[in-house]
């Protein structure tokens, strides 16, 4: 098989990193990347700064480092900045979350962190009900605000000087939304903004100012944001690259581990019972039923999708999957996502299984919104624009470029993100490994 180098523009200069949100996860991503590039922590838990990729062609066959195969920018080029209703610097947020170290991990990069003060949010509490804060921008119509947000984007680059720029949702789960008639298509997107419609939230805003501005949005949070028509054709009309929803960071991980190697077994599922116990923020914004059942939507999908019950009616026809999550403030960001699976095998004998993961949230979504920024990034340079599938590996509800149902399979996932990286670079795919 032949294969032909992509060009890719080279990732000079600086790279401006917006996130939507600046609580947890944003702040332990920004923070940890300022450690990292000091020397002060490693990068545990980032496929671009510690992943390998097999290379096999007709004249070499070896594993190499990702970041020293695929041109990717460099931690040392990332600027941060962000929007948040909270006015916390990022210092003072990474102190109040209490996810990491105050010693080891905040005071030593104190300076830099306390530099990072939030741009006045778009926030409504109509979408976010548990969630109150003054850093807000006046209010406006909605075409004002997304106006004002373009001006953010613009304001921050050209005071940076930065050559390109991202922005990353690590907001808080609006309350549940399906996609409608506002959404269907550009014009009635921009109509609907014009309109004041309330099917255009404040995270469509951030999504539709960055697009307009030529900047690639990755939809961390399980809202719809720009998996909706509409949010897709302006992508490609603006030739940037978008992806999401959802990081697959605990629970739904774990999911799509398990859930594979059932199914690779020919082992019957009969029930799988999933709970959380979190209080952090996040925790405190899904206690509001109706932001919990934006979540649980993201959450319920991965498991139809990957055993295919009208393949396996009898090992897979009829699941209870259930999923809850309490919230818990003594825990903080350091979740637990307990799951208790009823499986069967041979004869139908039953058996459990159960996992109680003991996690940190926040230390697992962080490395998730660093590659993806890179990589999001590196599509940008490379022509690529809409949905970027190969990029499901991080995401608990994949954003698709096709109508077909999602891939879910975490190791196909990551077969179909590593063999992209391999066609960008201009080596074949490889068919045996990921």
């Amino acid at each position: 098989m032949e294969t032909s180098e992509q060009h890719i523009e080279p990732a000079g200069g600086r790279l401006g990193v917006l996130t939507v949100g600046l609580g947890a996860v944003a702040s332990t991503f920004v923070a940890g990347v300022e450690l990292i590039r000091r020397g002060l922590a490693e990068p545990v838990g980032s496929l671009t700064q510690m992943g390998t990729i097999r290379l096999a062609g007709p004249a070499e066959d070896r594993v190499a480092l990702i970041r020293d195969v695929v041109p990717l920018a460099g931690l040392d080029q990332l600027v941060f900045g962000a929007w948040d209703p909270i006015g916390d610097t990022a210092y003072e947020a990474a102190l109040k979350c209490g996810v990491l170290d105050r010693f080891d991990h905040i005071e030593p990069i104190a300076a830099e962190l306390k530099e990072i003060e939030p741009m006045p949010a778009i926030f409504d509490r109509g979408y976010v009900r548990r969630l109150h804060g003054a850093n807000v921008k006046p209010q406006a119509s909605k075409r004002e605000l997304a106006e004002a947000l373009r001006g953010d984007i613009r304001d921050f680059k050209a005071a940076h000087s930065c050559e390109r720029m991202i922005v990353v949702s690590c907001a808080s789960t609006e309350i549940f939304a399906e996609p409608g008639p506002a959404h269907r298509d550009l014009d009635a997107l921009e109509a609907a903004i014009d309109a004041n419609d309330n099917s255009v939230p404040p995270s469509m805003l951030y999504a539709y100012a960055a697009l307009k501005e030529g900047v690639p949005f990755i939809n961390g949070a399980p809202h719809l944001t720009v998996d909706v028509p509409a949010m897709v054709a302006l992508a490609r009309a603006a030739g940037v690259p978008v992806a999401g929803k959802d990081f697959k960071s605990g629970q739904t991980l774990v999911k799509t581990v398990l859930a594979p190697m059932l199914k690779a077994r020919m082992l019957g599922l009969q029930g799988w019972y999933s709970t959380n116990i979190l209080g952090n923020r996040d925790g405190e914004v899904l206690d509001d039923p109706d932001s919990f059942r934006t979540k649980e939507k993201t959450k319920l999908g991965v498991l139809e999708h990957i055993l295919q019950p009208g393949l396996y009616p009898r090992l897979y026809g009829d699941i209870h999957h259930k999923v809850g999550i309490n919230y818990y403030p003594p825990r903080g960001d350091s979740k637990e996502g307990w799951d208790n699976i009823d499986i069967f095998g041979w004869l139908g004998y039953p058996m459990q299984l159960k996992v109680d993961f003991l996690c940190r949230d926040s230390i697992l979504a962080a490395p998730l919104a660093l590659d993806l920024v890179l990589f999001m990034d590196l599509a940008q340079r490379a022509g690529l624009s809409g949905a970027q599938e190969w990029l499901s590996f991080y995401f608990k509800s994949p954003q698709q470029s096709h109508s077909g149902p999602p891939e879910h399979d975490l190791f196909v996932q990551q077969a179909n993100l590593t063999n992209t990286l391999r066609r960008l670079t201009g080596w074949p795919a490889d068919r045996l490994t990921g």
